[in-house]
């Protein structure tokens, strides 16, 4: 026999309404800004140096390569 298998039920999704006024939009958008759970400003820091920190090391990377491959094509055509 075949087991029953669980399905996660998602949120009922509506349809947007047409026609809203903007001053109704911007309260809507309000609302939905205080649902939002903002990162401390300690997770900001410290997510802006990973990705500083990983942009330089690709830059690098790409860079070193880069001199490579250009010097080895300056010595195939010499």
């Amino acid at each position: 026999m075949l087991k029953s298998k669980r399905i996660m039920e998602l949120p009922k999704i509506t349809a947007p309404k047409i026609g809203v006024s903007p001053i109704q939009f911007l309260k809507e958008v309000k609302i939905e800004l205080k649902k939002v759970k903002w990162p401390s400003k300690e997770e900001v820091v410290k997510m802006t140096a990973i990705v500083i920190g990983i942009s330089t090391t690709v830059s690098l990377f790409i860079t070193t390569l880069d001199f490579v491959f250009t010097k080895l094509t300056q010595s195939i055509i010499k």
